[in-house]
């Protein structure tokens, strides 16, 4: 059975009490806060190049999910 990912919005509080209450007795599910904090480089010049190959945060549904509902879900294939 596969991983079960919660990621609930900092300012949710009555969120997180919640899904940490109803899924307590779930082995494969975990309930986490958004650890983010935005964007950590802050660039004043343009980067020469980029090395990166591909946007870090490939999730975008998750941005998206946290700003429109709260929370985002993640199904985890282990």
């Amino acid at each position: 059975m596969g991983r079960e990912l919660f990621i609930v919005s900092r300012d949710r509080a009555d969120l997180y009490r919640y899904l940490t209450q109803t899924f307590a007795g779930a082995e494969n599910v975990e309930i986490i806060w958004d650890r983010r904090a935005g964007d950590r480089r802050i660039q004043t010049e343009a980067a020469s190049t980029d090395r990166r190959r591909a946007e870090r945060r490939a999730r975008r549904t998750v941005e998206a999910d946290l700003k429109a509902v709260g929370y985002a879900f993640l199904a985890l294939d282990d």
